[in-house]
């Protein structure tokens, strides 16, 4: 094989009927379920840029590689496991999994990974710390040569669990589910070779790599065993003296032993890191002999894997490429049964990753749920088809989209109200404007409403005013496409509103009691300053006001006396610091009686009215 001409930190390890590949930035996460599809789970881990000092202090970082390494997998472990079983296989709720959801707010999941975990680290224990010690303990008692915690007796500790590990995965191969799991170890390592040596990630080239390579973890574990033999005979030295002081024997000195040697585990895996990271930076054979155990461990630990197990791991290397390379590649979730506030904290801190309101988390959860925001603090299991709307809305607003496009319709002032890009997304400070409105008309009035956009002015304003009175609303826009947007909300609120392709007053006709507007009011220059979601998804049209934000007061107050009856009103929404402006432009371009400011809930200046 050629010589490798790339280098990544993107390593990995196999999961359940999937692969887990991760980076600097993120990792990824892909399993095929029992129904054949592909599912990926992507998380961001963390930036380099902000990482502590540690992670850079030889043997300091290893150890907390280490712990990193195994708390993300044994999450990736977790979770994989969950995401394999499709929506079809799934049996309704058991008596069990329904007082667990409604008494504890716990899955049965919850309890099956935590008791996993612990017996998990209960086995560990007994295998490679307490069985070694109880039977080198055992010999030493029999045999006058060996002395209990001399350096015969390291030794024969240290091969007992280099031994047991070694009958340990002999016996994991003899089960079909651990056999597929070692040949998506194989496919993971292949993938990673495949990308060292300058190949296109395809199926084909992934399968003519080796499965074997020098940053596994069974070479990591392999190196633990090894150089804990060294370092638990030099912790024995001072132990065995401190013993024959202290006269400590029997039960006190083994439990001693045990958790001296847990307290060394950290230094022994912190060497080990850096004997495997000094390895692999070489390709010579001269290194050849003290790479061939973990390599020969490996062909055990590695299988060759199918052709579906390499698209597993070659989408989760991309992703996790994808990740590093780019900040703004998006997370994505595994459709799981969950905890409501499990979930909701994994959206709100991809959203805040994002710079993406985190309100917007509550928002899709409530109207996911049908639920108030005000009652997302009291837990509950959200089911796996609950999961998978909530995430399908959440992935798509991670896009950048705007919640209430990806929803399609929002509330308006009491009125539900569709929309889309077409038009501008009404806000809630807009109903200030609508309240002032609905205290000026009326019976008999007639409105003109400008700039009308998706019609929530307009709309609100006919349907509350004509629950009472008689009011004539006449609706313009220079947009086509916002104006059928603003029809189908009046068919769907069913108000009655005359609808007129505008530029402002140039198509109307007749004189008005009330005239309101919500002008585009933003300054050209600050536009790209706007979150992306208004930026690149709202209409322009509906945003720029000019130079300083004001030529469509200008436009307005230029042509306004034309159509506005002796008493009538102009009512219009400004932006943040622009009231005092709009009322100037308005003084000197106009013989208006008077003119005052209306402030909203936040305190701002929000609506102008000019009396005429």
């Amino acid at each position: 094989m050629k010589k490798k001409t790339n280098r990544t930190y993107i390593g990995g390890q196999a999961v359940i009927q999937g692969v887990m590949m991760r980076g600097k930035r993120g990792m990824a996460t892909v399993v095929r379920d029992d129904g054949g599809q592909l599912r990926m789970e992507a998380l961001r881990i963390g930036q380099p840029e902000k990482k502590s000092v540690w992670t850079k202090v030889p043997i300091v970082r290893g150890v907390i590689n280490f712990v990193s390494s195994l708390i993300l997998g044994m999450k990736a472990l977790t979770r994989s496991a969950e995401a394999v079983v499709t929506e079809e296989e799934e049996t309704p709720p058991s008596k069990l999994s329904k007082w667990l959801a409604d008494h504890l707010k716990i899955g049965v999941s919850d309890i099956l990974s935590f008791l996993s975990v612990f017996l998990g680290i209960v086995l560990a224990l007994a295998l490679f710390l307490f069985v070694p010690q109880f039977l080198s303990g055992l010999i030493a008692r029999n045999v006058e040569v060996i002395e209990e915690g001399g350096i015969w007796y390291c030794l024969i500790e240290g091969g007992m669990r280099l031994v047991i590990f070694l009958f340990y995965i002999l016996f994991t191969l003899c089960f079909k589910s651990l056999r597929e799991t070692y040949m998506y170890h194989g496919a993971e390592h292949k993938t990673i070779n495949c990308y060292e040596y300058g190949m296109p990630l395809t199926v084909e080239n992934v399968k003519k790599c080796s499965r074997l390579h020098d940053r596994c973890g069974t070479t990591f574990i392999f190196l633990v065993l090894f150089i804990s033999i060294a370092v638990f005979a030099l912790v024995g030295w001072p132990l065995n003296l401190m013993y024959a002081q202290l006269q400590i024997e029997g039960i006190a000195q083994r439990i001693i032993s045990v958790v001296a040697k847990l307290i060394c585990l950290p230094l022994v895996a912190g060497i080990s890191y850096e004997i495997l990271k000094f390895l692999a930076l070489f390709q010579t054979p001269l290194l050849l002999p003290l790479k061939a155990p973990g390599y020969l461990m490996q062909c055990l630990t590695t299988r060759e894997p199918d052709d579906g197990m390499i698209e597993c791991a070659i989408e989760a290397f991309r992703k996790t490429y994808e990740m590093d390379e780019d900040p703004e590649s998006p997370e994505k979730l595994f459709v799981t049964e969950t905890k409501l506030s499990k979930l909701l904290a994994a959206m709100k801190r991809s959203f805040r990753e994002r710079d993406i309101d985190e309100a917007d988390a509550e928002w899709i959860m409530s109207i996911g749920l049908k639920i108030p925001r005000s009652e997302l603090s009291k837990e509950r299991v959200i089911t796996r088809q609950e999961c998978g709307k909530l995430l399908e809305v959440f992935e798509k607003r991670l896009t950048g989209r705007p919640l209430w496009y990806i929803i399609g319709d929002t509330n308006f002032y009491g009125y539900t109200l569709k929309v889309d890009e077409r038009a501008l997304i009404p806000r809630p400070e807009t109903e200030e404007l609508v309240r002032e409105a609905l205290a000026f008309v009326k019976s008999g009035n007639s409105v003109l409403d400008l700039c009308t956009g998706s019609g929530a002015v307009a709309v609100a304003i006919s349907c509350e005013a004509n629950k009472d009175k008689v009011v004539a609303v006449t609706a313009a826009d220079i947009s086509a496409e916002a104006l059928e947007l603003a029809k189908e909300n009046a068919r769907l609120n069913k108000a009655n509103i005359t609808f007129v392709q505008s530029d402002l007053f140039k198509n109307v006709r007749g004189k008005f009691d009330l005239i309101t507007a919500n002008p585009p009011y933003i300054k050209h220059k600050e536009i790209e300053t706007l979150s992306r979601d208004v930026r690149d998804f709202e209409p322009r049209i509906a945003l720029d006001g000019g130079e300083d934000g004001l030529d469509f007061y200008r436009a307005i107050a230029e042509k306004v006396s034309r159509y506005i009856v002796r008493g009538g009103m102009v009512m219009l929404e400004c932006g943040e610091g622009q009231a005092q402006d709009v009322i100037k432009i308005f003084r000197n371009a106009t013989r208006c009686d008077f003119a005052m400011v209306v402030k909203d809930l936040a305190g701002v200046e929000r609506v102008v009215k000019i009396g005429f």
